[in-house]
């Protein structure tokens, strides 16, 4: 049974734990990507989020996908597909290493510039930002146990901050 959802208060540390995933990960990619990015709600200052950081590896090309995969597996993630998101490929992290989320991506993946384009408006709209805390706080109290209904539940904020900040995907 997978532990209860926790919402968290911000915690600046998370940059910190980033940059550690990103170091260690750039070295075995570095000529295959064009950045390594912190996503999700722990890139977000101030933002509460289940404490878990998120990190999109931005390759160059779709044809540098498979060799990320590779480099990425000698480091000793364990790559799991595409977990249902066409274009994307997700990692369990290796045991050495604090859990985060570790995505491999294109820069042209539509998920990506979702990813980024919602980070980015919650960052330059600290009032979002907490509103969106304060709901996933709510949820996380109501479906403690319920991740499906937890992410459900957000959808509906998420998709109209997407929309404020531009998205026509």
């Amino acid at each position: 049974m997978a532990s209860p959802i926790a919402v968290v208060a911000y915690d600046p540390e998370w940059v910190l734990i980033f940059e550690q995933i990103r170091d260690f990960v750039l070295p075995a990619v570095s000529d295959l990507v064009i950045g390594i990015e912190h996503v999700g709600s722990t890139s977000v200052p101030g933002l509460a989020a289940k404490p878990i950081i998120d990190v999109d590896v931005v390759v160059k090309a779709p044809e540098h996908m498979r060799i990320a995969v590779q480099r990425l597996a000698a480091l000793g993630y364990v790559h799991e597909g595409d977990l249902g998101v066409t274009g994307r490929e997700a990692f369990i992290p290796p045991q050495s290493m604090m859990w985060h989320h570790l995505y491999v991506v294109p820069v042209d993946n539509l998920e990506l510039k979702r990813h980024l384009l919602f980070r980015d408006y919650l960052r330059s709209h600290p009032e979002e930002a907490t509103t969106y805390g304060e709901l996933k706080h709510e949820l996380a109290h109501r479906f403690r146990d319920d991740r499906g209904a937890y992410s459900l539940g957000k959808s509906e904020y998420v998709t109209g901050v997407l929309q404020r900040a531009g998205w026509n995907g």
